[in-house]
């Protein structure tokens, strides 16, 4: 009888035991897990602020703007930040002919701020933000080696912005500038 006790009690630590210790492993296991997720969820937090943050600086952007180059007259126009976003659209027109459209925006993401080009309505191609300052922002795509590689936006007062487009075309650098006002009929 005193066997069976002894080897009873000793199946009993042999299983008891590492049960707790598997226990204890795995409540260790569970709150490295929670502390992992809650130190994530604070980066996404800051990461979405500074996003949102970001965007509200573009603010100044948002409106109507227009520019005449002799026949040619360009307009753009963008919403207000919200949502993540900003959307905007411009078009340029050539007597009583548009020439060319492109859809805009520009959004937060969890990397960044990127400025989306669509023009002609075709695939949407990326921009990262790469200079935030209050009155300017640069957007590169390096990797675009033979066309657009930098968009500038860049406020000069209230009424008044410049955008300049930087890349190169079969190797050779090129840059323009449209100086734009604001449009009287559209106001923020």
């Amino acid at each position: 009888m005193q066997y069976m006790k002894n080897t009873t009690n000793r199946v009993l630590r042999s299983v008891v035991v590492p049960s707790c210790s598997g226990i204890v492993a795995a409540i260790v296991l569970l709150v490295t897990i929670l502390l992992s997720a809650e130190a994530n969820s604070r980066v996404a937090d800051t990461n979405e602020q500074d996003t949102a943050a970001g965007l509200n600086q573009l603010a100044w952007l948002a409106g109507g703007w227009e520019t005449s180059e002799g026949p040619r007259y360009v307009e753009e126009h963008w919403t207000r930040p919200s949502g993540r976003t900003m959307i905007g659209m411009g078009r340029t027109v050539a007597g009583d002919q548009t020439v060319s459209f492109e859809y805009l925006r520009i959004e937060g993401r969890a990397d960044g701020i990127y400025y989306v080009a669509q023009p002609q309505g075709r695939p949407p191609v990326d921009f990262r933000l790469a200079r935030l300052t209050a009155s300017e922002a640069v957007f590169d795509n390096p990797g675009h080696s033979d066309h657009l590689q930098h968009i500038i936006y860049r406020r000069e007062s209230d009424d008044s912005i410049v955008a300049r487009i930087e890349g190169a075309s079969n190797g050779k650098s090129f840059a323009q500038d449209f100086r734009y006002r604001r449009m009287a009929s559209v106001r923020q």
